[in-house]
């Protein structure tokens, strides 16, 4: 009895949450990474890099492109190829008319597969044409360990991606308020241009937008050879987390591993991960010595505050180095950059920089600048005789 009384003491002095929080995620996925939004820094992954097959994720950046293109507004036409594109699809007709802008609302809601080739057709000329434009908004993004062949993820010669290029491309597509506006759409009708009579209804099939607080997206995934895939992305507070899964199983185990996979892993990051700040701007850094200069040297600071998205056990092992100039050179301006201030965790992972500026202005001070205030002074004491 009195080892239970004490066993119920720790667990109401010490949630049992709280104590099992450090402890990483179990995930089944074959590749799978935790990034913080703001920053990109990578807080959790399990084979990152490893290339993989990544399905219906691919709509991000079929999306993505068809925001960016300037062409929203334009009418498209089914082709009899997106006609017979494979399932998931919303069923277009051959020659069936819609605003670019309303297929994104199938292409990301439904995961429409027809929808997607509409889309690629219209904006890239063909299907093949669209991938290149895919492959190279990717090189644009850093995402260099994928290769685009489909606009929808359907299995395909080497089409392929990893969790952090996954992680990358989202990041990229969340800072589109357009893009966030439409995977965080529940339903929608469109219309059909050339057919008054006819209209699509579409629901949104992401469960993690019902079933996680704070959740805000992004895009579910699903083919034989790529298994269950999933990218997700959740507000709390001051954060926000984008995680990836890619190949979390296979059958009806599958399907529930990609969720449960997913909230592990975003679970973990918002349990053990804070915003913290590291440096205050206006921190003093030193003085420089000054050459041709009455004063000598230049008071420094730090421009900026610096933040870190940072776990408890790190901050103790926080890094700043300071790399400064040895000198200067007279005239100098205040708040001219005169070095950088460098953060690091315990393990040598940078983890941002920011400006050390000149404290104040200093005025050059020698023979030809005193002979320049001469000249002025006399040219100023002349003009106004």
């Amino acid at each position: 009895m009195r080892r239970f009384i004490i066993i119920l003491i720790v667990i109401l002095v010490f949630p049992f949450n709280v104590m099992a929080d450090t402890k990483e995620p179990k995930v089944y996925a074959q590749g799978a990474v935790l990034m913080e939004y703001e920053t990109g820094r990578v807080l959790w992954q399990k084979n990152m890099n490893e290339k993989l097959p990544m399905a219906s994720t691919t709509k991000i950046m079929t999306a993505i492109i068809a925001l960016e293109s300037g062409k929203l507004e334009d009418i498209t036409e089914a082709s009899s190829n997106a006609a017979i594109t494979p399932k998931v699809r919303m069923g277009v007709a051959k020659g069936e008319k819609h605003r670019l802008y309303d297929l994104l609302y199938p292409l990301m809601l439904m995961s429409a597969n027809d929808a997607a080739v509409v889309i690629a057709e219209h904006l890239g000329g063909s299907v093949e044409g669209f991938a290149n434009i895919m492959n190279k908004k990717a090189k644009e993004i850093g995402a260099v360990n994928t290769e685009f062949v489909t606009p929808n993820g359907l299995d395909k010669d080497e089409h392929h991606s990893t969790a952090y290029d996954m992680a990358l491309i989202t990041r990229y597509a969340l800072k589109n308020d357009e893009f966030v506006k439409i995977i965080n759409t529940q339903s929608i009708s469109i219309p059909i241009k050339n057919n008054d009579e006819k209209s699509y209804e579409f629901y949104n099939k992401n469960r993690l937008l019902k079933e996680y607080n704070g959740a805000i997206g992004v895009k579910t995934g699903f083919t034989g050879k790529a298994g269950n895939c999933f990218v997700g992305a959740a507000k709390r507070d001051d954060m926000e987390l984008i995680s990836v899964v890619l190949a979390s199983g296979w059958g009806n185990a599958g399907k529930e591993r990609k969720w449960s996979d997913t909230k592990a892993i975003l679970d973990y990051g918002f349990n053990n991960f804070s915003k913290v700040k590291i440096i205050d701007s206006g921190y003093e850094t030193g003085n420089i010595a000054v050459y041709h200069s009455k004063e000598g040297f230049v008071g420094t600071k730090i421009l900026d505050d610096g933040y870190a998205y940072i776990s408890k056990d790190e901050i103790e092992g926080i890094k700043k180095v300071y790399n400064i100039k040895k000198y200067l050179d007279a005239p100098i301006k205040k708040n001219d950059v005169v070095g950088k201030a460098e953060v690091f965790t315990a393990e040598g992972e940078k983890l941002f920089e920011t400006d050390i500026v000149a404290c104040e202005s200093i005025e050059r001070h020698d023979f030809f600048s005193c002979l320049k205030k001469v000249i002025d002074l006399w040219l100023y004491d002349n003009v106004f005789i």
